[in-house]
């Protein structure tokens, strides 16, 4: 629908489930990395085991409410891929190629995936106008996925401490921010991450 009002065509992206490892357009995708989303093949790699470890090991969700919670993990990704269609991500990685840079380059990745997640906001927003789809405490395990998996909280658990330069995704209240900035939004021109001069 978006892509419709703004006269250009969606291709969907095609989803590959697998356990353990895959070799993929991306190279090799294991279950340490998550889910997604590889621009060259235009696919969601999704580890059949991710949404088991939102729950339980990241404690990201409780109920009913993480079928919510993993449909904002998807569309997190088919935000990459709506990225890629828009000529956003390629634009990205090759600003940080040339930055030279690995903090530089993890600031604009931190930007890349927050706007993923305010388009997963968006998706949110749309689905709920067309199908009434949002249901109580839904917005509420998406938003403690979102924190669940923010750098700040990772980095603590992991290694005790927070890495401010080293994130790639940004910390849980950035996630959260973007994704209900989509939300209450409901378009895609909300999401300039690149643009912001706070995240």
């Amino acid at each position: 629908m978006i892509f419709k009002e703004a006269g250009q065509t969606y291709v969907a992206p095609r989803l590959r489930l697998y356990a353990g490892a895959l070799q993929g357009g991306c190279g090799l995708a294991q279950a340490a990395m998550g889910p997604f989303y590889c621009p060259t093949d235009r696919r969601i790699y999704l580890d059949t085991s991710f949404f088991n470890d939102m729950r339980v090991r990241f404690k990201g969700c409780t109920g009913k409410a993480c079928e919510f919670a993993e449909a904002y993990v998807i569309a997190h990704e088919v935000g990459h891929h709506v990225q890629n269609l828009l000529g956003i991500l390629p634009k990205a990685q090759a600003q940080q190629r040339a930055s030279g840079d690995k903090v530089a380059a993890n600031r604009i990745q931190v930007r890349i995936e927050l706007q993923a997640d305010c388009f997963g906001g968006v998706w949110a927003n749309r689905s709920n106008q067309k199908w009434n789809s949002i249901e109580p405490g839904d917005v509420e395990a998406a938003l403690q996925t979102a924190a669940a998996i923010g750098d700040d909280r990772l980095q603590q658990q992991a290694q005790g401490r927070v890495v401010p330069d080293s994130f790639t995704h940004g910390s849980s209240a950035q996630r959260q921010r973007w994704f209900t900035t989509g939300l209450k939004e409901g378009k895609v021109s909300a999401c300039n991450t690149f643009a912001a001069s706070t995240l």
